[in-house]
This record gives structure tokens, sequence and C-alpha cells, in this order.
């Protein structure tokens, strides 16, 4: 069972940095403790079954606000950025699309997102080997005029890249106007609503990747004793109840971080990724994780891949993805992805909360 923080309109942007439970809790123990029983109990007791839930809302509350206060002494690098990180002088956020040979469903990724009110910007990450055609350029350019709602149209630019490198979806951008990023795959669409709440959620915790695919991994010991890490899809992440990674194809982080991608994070991970193909998105979690000692949060949230089936689909993928983790491991020397089992969702769309 996964805990549930409803946020009802605009009660979202007063939590000051939300987190979820902190990383010791969370990688030793569980984000439920063994005390956790005890606690329903006296609950049930206390306030019978009526009122429940929303006591148990309100002490989820309380513990997220009480260990998102005490998370800075624990960042990877230095928290402290400006009020301006998520005050609305910086503005929405920015789209940054990562597209390979599939113009029909850019077109379609691009005119959506154009359309979503706290859209500033859209960049699409180019990585093959022509240069874009001066008439898909017009088009998305016209597109994005036609169907943007505001009336300070969002900025659109093609960000073009000399090799095919998956690692240049998390290049740095130059005349960045938002701290928001909003990284997603041409095939996924998430509608304007979900994803402007989201917005909120991140706002609300900045250093924290936020995102609608969630995954998992864990320690499996082998047959002759020796272990290695599982990476768990969907359906790890439906029957466990917990998840340690949201997926950069469709997710919220800081900007900071695809500077601390491109140019702090180890070379032989680069490398990595580059050969492999594959496992980029691994990366950017564990750099996050790293960098915070927190996890990613989840928002619940209807979205939809409008494209054919991907790699992930394939047999060998799951196989894949779990040597990632082990060499990422070693690589990296740890894997410090925290697990977590809280999601956001927003309390306008539920039945229950």
């Amino acid at each position: 069972m996964s805990t549930l923080i409803g946020i009802r309109g605009e009660d979202a942007n007063s939590i000051d940095a939300l987190y979820s439970p902190a990383k010791e809790k969370a990688a030793n123990r569980g984000a439920y403790s063994s005390r956790s029983p005890l606690l329903l109990r006296r609950a049930r007791q206390l306030l019978g079954g009526a009122k429940l839930k929303v006591f148990l809302g309100f002490i989820a509350l309380c513990v997220a606000v009480f260990v998102t206060s005490r998370l800075s002494s624990f960042m990877g690098w230095n928290p402290h950025y400006p009020s301006s990180v998520s005050s609305p002088s910086r503005g929405g956020y920015t789209v940054l699309i990562n597209t390979w040979k599939r113009n029909s469903l850019l077109k379609q990724s691009v005119a959506h997102y154009a359309s979503c009110g706290g859209t500033e910007a859209i960049h699409v990450v180019w990585s093959e080997s022509d240069p874009p055609s001066e008439s898909l350029k017009a088009y998305l350019k016209k597109i994005v005029f036609y169907k943007s709602q505001t009336a300070q149209k969002p900025n659109f630019k093609f960000d073009i890249n000399e090799e095919d490198n998956l690692n240049n979806r998390f290049k740095p951008i130059e005349d960045l106007k938002t701290d928001a990023i909003f990284s997603v795959d041409d095939d996924v669409i998430v509608p304007c609503p979900i994803l402007n709440f989201a917005f909120t959620v991140w706002q609300s915790a900045p250093f924290a990747m936020v995102g609608f695919v969630p995954r998992m991994h864990w320690l499996e010991k082998a047959e002759h004793g020796d272990t290695y890490y599982k990476y768990g899809g969907w359906w790890s992440v439906w029957s466990m109840g917990t998840y340690s990674m949201v997926l950069s194809k469709a997710a919220f982080f800081h900007r900071k971080y695809l500077d601390l991608y491109t140019h702090e994070m180890p070379s032989p991970i680069h490398d990595y990724v580059s050969r492999e193909r594959n496992c980029e998105d691994i990366a950017m979690s564990l750099l996050v994780a790293n960098a915070t000692g927190a996890p990613p949060i989840w928002v619940k949230g209807k979205i939809y891949e409008i494209g054919s089936s991907g790699i992930s689909s394939l047999k060998e993928h799951s196989e894949k993805r779990n040597k990632c983790l082990s060499d990422f491991a070693t690589l990296y020397g740890t894997i410090p992805l925290v697990s977590t089992n809280v999601k956001f969702v927003d309390a306008r769309q539920e039945w229950f909360w």
C-alpha cells in the first residue's frame, strides 16, 4: 500500500519544500517502521474509522515537512539557491523533448505542450545525422504560436547535436529562463492539468526529481552466493508498493542537474551510456539521489504513449537494466537510490484521498 498525499487547489503552493520520508528509514527499514501497526491501532481507537484517513494524511504531511527542513545538511551540492528558484519571476517550465526520427510524433508532442499554460519554452534535443529541415522548423514554430493559450508565446528551439548520443538529452541549455525542466520523450503526452499539478509539486520540492513513471531496484542474491542489483518495472512497483526512481521520459527536475550530469558525473558513466545506448535515465536518477540523499516523488496521473513499442518492450531490456545498475554501482562505488512508498495525487480528481 502506498502513502497518498493529497493536494487541493492552491494549497500546493503553501507547502515549503515538501519531500517524502527520510533517507535512513526509507533505506534501512522501509517507508513504514515496525511501529506503524501500533500507531494505526491507536489511531483507530482515538479517532474512529471515519476520521482516520484525515489524521494519517495530516501525520504524513507533518513528517514530510519536518524531513524537508533537515535535508539541507545531507545535500551533496549547495542547495541554497536564491529565492527565485520557485518564484513567479522564474516563469513556468521548459519542456525538453528528446526525439529520434519520428517527426509525426514530434509534431503532436510540440503542439500539445505548447497548449499547456505553464510552458515557457520548448527545446527539442536533435541528435540525427541530418539537421532538421527548414519546413519542419517552420511548421513547429507556427504550431507553437497557434496552439499557445498565453499572450507571451513559448520560445521554441532545436538543440542540435553533432553525434547520436543519449547523453545529449541532459546537456546544459544556454539562456534558460526557467529553473524547472520537464524532460519528456517525443511519444509521451501528459495532459496539461496533470502536468501543471506536477509542476506545483516540484515547486514545493525543487531539488527532487518529480515524475510520472516510477521504477524500483533491489539487491538480489544469486545461486552461487554473489549479489547483484535488480531493476523493477511498473508491475514490481505495483506489487511491492515502493519505488526508488522516476524515469526522465516524463519528469521535472532542476536545471542545475543538467550541469551536474554533464560536468560533474563520473566520465565512465557517460562512456557507458554512450556505448550501451541505454540507461541514461537511471544515471540521472542516481545523480539526483546522490546530490539530495532523498527519494524521488511520484505524481499519480494518467499519461499517454502515442508511439509504437520501444526498447522497453524487448525481452532483453530488463536484463540490460539489471546490468546497468550493477555496473553503475561499481562505477559510483555505491547505489545512492532511496526507496519510498509516498505518491502525490490531486485530491480534486480522487474519490478518496
